[in-house]
């Protein structure tokens, strides 16, 4: 399974939502605390850019010692419509300051000295330290993850039903038969949520033989997982 350092920089890095919380303050609307724009940098740092008038540029360049103590915190949704339909959480702790001359007019970018973060997801909850969480590296299929969700559910849920055939008799009984979708997909395998109403839910996991390093390698693992369900 991907490690935790590795979920919350896969999380810092793809379109799911972002906000910075700033201690102590309040009264912001929310869309005025979100980037327009992050990454991250060598040294494990994230960019955050924003409107030269936004909250936290301003909160950044009043703060005493030049550093302000925030929390990023990212909120992943599900890009197809299924029942509990975020998937996890993340919170990344540190320092805030400016970096001015980098934007162009109108904007500021910021930096975000980690310190620490928390991930609670499909896989769990975990602890990331500032060193794990430089070192990660997103996962391969993470900017391709959306586009085949989506076209998975759209085209292909005749043989996401299919799959049931995998999970053996004894899942027979819990598994909700009305609706079913694709819910998370990484390197190491494929998550479908299969549910009968937002009380009834059953996850299971399709793992590939090995981990998936590119889109043609993703190809080819789900044309075999299909191909199994209906042998």
């Amino acid at each position: 399974m991907p490690s935790a350092a590795e979920r919350t920089r896969t999380l810092v890095q793809s379109t799911c939502s972002a906000v910075v919380l700033i201690p102590g303050a309040a009264g912001h609307q929310p869309g005025a605390l979100s980037p327009e724009g992050r990454a991250v940098g060598p040294d494990g740092e994230v960019f955050l850019l924003f409107p030269a008038d936004a909250p936290p540029v301003r909160a950044a360049t009043h703060a005493q010692d030049d550093e302000l103590p925030v929390v990023l915190e990212l909120t992943d949704v599900a890009p197809v419509s299924v029942p509990h339909r975020i998937r996890g959480r993340a919170w990344v702790s540190g320092w805030l300051t400016c970096v001015p001359g980098v934007a162009e007019p109108g904007r500021m970018m910021l930096r975000l000295e980690v310190g620490s973060a928390t991930v609670d997801d499909l896989w769990g909850s975990g602890e990331v330290d500032a060193e794990d969480f430089a070192a990660a590296v997103p996962d391969p299929l993470h900017a391709h993850e959306t586009e085949v969700l989506q076209h998975l559910h759209a085209a292909h849920g005749d043989r996401l039903r299919d799959l049931d055939a995998l999970l053996g008799d004894h899942a027979a009984g819990l598994l909700p038969r009305r609706d079913v979708a694709p819910l998370a997909l990484d390197r190491f395998g494929l998550r479908v949520r299969f549910s009968a109403g937002p009380h009834h839910c059953f996850d299971a996991r399709f793992d590939f033989p090995e981990p998936v390093r590119d889109i043609s390698g993703l190809r080819r693992e789900l044309h075999r997982l299909f191909e199994a369900a209906r042998a």
